[in-house]
């Protein structure tokens, strides 16, 4: 992996460590939905690129390919429980994501949060003002290198096909 690509990946993994959605434990208004399996028995979040390396062999954790969106992905999945700092970026923004539009990084709400994430129907501002700008930031961050955007763009182009 690229040096670049792992330095962004730290850097927006650092600026999303200590925000959360709400100023308490969001997982109290949505029973922990996101960190428990779906109905098929899987669960887990999307590793953005490199952060496999974060996880090989550590206990509490397994990465798996996962094809179910179109794209090459790897799957984090957990055992349910861990401290903030151990966990993946895609867990450390969830329910928004960066996006490209109209020139500059924007912070969306990820369709896919709809189903578990009852914040998400309120929009942007249902969400501590310091968590947006912490999506934001690490989305600047992530923009900025050829792989993390692709990864990001790719999905997007598969989510916002998702009706709400």
């Amino acid at each position: 992996m690229r040096p670049e690509v792992t330095e962004a990946l730290m850097k927006a993994r650092a600026l999303t460590c200590e925000v959360t959605p709400l100023r308490t434990d969001c997982g109290r208004a949505c029973g922990h939905a996101c960190c428990l399996p779906d109905e098929t028995g899987r669960g887990g979040m999307l590793l953005f690129p490199g952060e496999d390396a974060l996880y090989r062999d550590k206990p509490g954790f397994t990465v798996s390919a996962y094809d179910a969106l179109g794209i090459p992905a790897l799957l984090l999945t957990c055992d349910g429980h861990c401290d903030r700092a151990e966990r993946p970026l895609s867990c450390r923004i969830f329910p928004l994501l960066p996006k490209w539009r109209e020139g500059r990084v924007r912070v969306v709400r990820d369709r896919r949060g709809f189903e578990v994430c009852p914040l998400l129907p309120s929009g942007l501002g249902a969400f501590q003002p310091d968590f947006v700008e912490a999506v934001r930031a690490a989305g600047e961050v992530l923009y900025q290198v050829g792989e993390h955007r692709v990864f990001l763009d790719q999905l997007h182009g598969l989510i916002d096909g998702f009706s709400l």
